[in-house]
């Protein structure tokens, strides 16, 4: 994977939180609200690794 500038993956953050919250929202089911929520700690997790 190309490494990600600190506005992209802030940008990426900020996307995947609000399909988070959608999808809670929404009433999706479990598994789909679990996959969005580990696809956003991945997310913040490359954020502290990189050291931001």
């Amino acid at each position: 994977m190309d490494k990600l500038t600190r506005d992209e993956l802030v940008a990426k953050i900020e996307s995947a939180r609000k399909k988070l919250n959608q999808s809670i929202d929404e009433k999706r089911r479990y598994d789909e609200i679990y996959e969005d929520s580990l696809r956003l700690d991945e997310l913040i997790e490359q954020y502290i690794v990189a050291g931001f």
